[in-house]
Formats: C-alpha cells, structure tokens, sequence
C-alpha cells in the first residue's frame, strides 16, 4: 500500500475498533460514507464521531452525536475541520502511523489475552490500577473475532506492557499500547508486532513523547489527525 492507501485504511481500521468498544458496552453505531457515529456517549477515550474522508464536514460528524453529553468528542482524521463553531475545542493533535507487511520484529511476541481474569489483570496493568479506567475493557471483546489484546508477561504473573490488535479494512491497527512498572515502550512494540500477522501491514495513531518509539519500531508518519472536546 502506498502511504495514501495506507492512512485510508488507518482511519477505517480504527472507526472500525472504536465500534467494537463501543459494541462491547452494548451501544450501537452508524458508519455512513464520509463518518462513523455513535447517538450516545463512547465509553472513556472514544470519539462519539469519526471523519472517514478528506471531504468531510463539520455536519457529518456531529449530526448522529449527542454534542452536549459531557465529554463528546470527534476524531477528525485528516485534521481539516474546524468545529469551533459547533461549540468544540481542539483537545490534542496526533500523528498516523503505518508500518509495512513483512517487516520483521525479532522479539518474542506477546501473548494473546484469553479469559475474563487475564483481561482484567491486563486492564489493571494498563490503567495503572485505575479502577474506573480498568473498567473500559470489558470481557465481551474477547467474543470480537477482529480483536486481539496482548500481554507482555513479566515475572509472578505480572504484566509488563501490552496492546489491542484489531483487524479491519486490510490492516492490523495497534491501540492501547502501554508499558507499565518502568518498563522501556521499546521493549513493547517489538513484541507486540511480533504477534501481529506478517501479511498485514499494521497501522495506528501516537502523539508526543508515545511517538518516538513507535518511529524506532519501524512505523512511518501517514498524516495528521486532532481529537475536538465539546466545550
């Protein structure tokens, strides 16, 4: 894929994931042509809107939300919106990233996530022991045969790190990648790489200091995206 097809996957894939979150805490969403929407608040840290296109407009993406919930936000994917007029504000500008099928990882891959008790001590370890945040991943996404959450293990059963795969529109995206207990982000992304399939090329969105690594593991920027908050 070329880096045009490749950021247009990139944010179809992740549309895609922010609707199997959203599935998993029993709200429905729409995916019309140019934006993905939900009519009710997302669980934490999901846009209630995506732009799908380049030629989306502030009304695709804020007419099937409910912009006065508290906390709605919009992910515009191509960063070309301006929706202060719609009563929101810039919340934090972010870079797409993609990474090409085939590249290897040389690392040992992380460890698919496979039951309700392994997924919560996983929750726990990306939270930071955050009850609230923790409750974000719930057991129905291990039902999602597009989904994969993967651990770092570490020693006594611990967790060092880890990430969500999810499959759609050609890629593999990467999401939710953390390392915890000072563990090197480094260390993360080759191991969750290495559990990624190798005839996919993997896709995937960072921001400030969470880039770097992910540019050192191979990935290359696509383009820019901003999230709005409802003000």
């Amino acid at each position: 894929m070329i880096n045009d097809e490749l950021l247009t996957a990139a944010v179809r894939n992740n549309a895609e994931w922010c609707a199997g979150m959203c599935r998993a805490h029993g709200l429905a969403t729409t995916t019309g042509p140019r934006a993905w929407t939900s009519p009710r608040r997302t669980p934490l840290y999901y846009p209630d809107a995506v732009s799908l296109t380049g030629d989306a407009t502030a009304a695709d993406v804020v007419a099937g939300i409910d912009r006065t919930a508290p906390g709605a936000s919009v992910k515009d994917s191509y960063a070309r919106l301006d929706l202060a007029p719609e009563g929101f504000r810039p919340l934090f500008d972010a870079t797409w990233i993609g990474r090409p099928a085939g590249a290897g990882a040389g690392a040992a891959p992380a460890a698919p996530v496979r039951t309700p008790e392994a997924l919560a001590a996983w929750a726990h370890a990306w939270s930071g022991g955050d009850a609230d945040e923790a409750g974000l991943f719930r057991p129905a996404l291990l039902d999602d045969p597009a989904v994969t959450v993967l651990a770092v293990p570490g020693p006594g059963g611990t967790v060092l790190g880890g990430a969500v795969l999810s499959a759609a529109a050609g890629v593999t995206g990467v999401s939710d990648l953390f390392a915890a207990d000072g563990t090197d982000p480094a260390a993360v992304w080759p191991a969750v790489l290495a559990a990624a399939d190798p005839a996919l090329p993997v896709v995937g969105y960072e921001s400030g200091d969470d880039l770097a690594p992910a540019l050192a593991a191979g990935f290359r920027p696509l383009g820019p995206l901003r999230v709005w908050l409802a003000a």
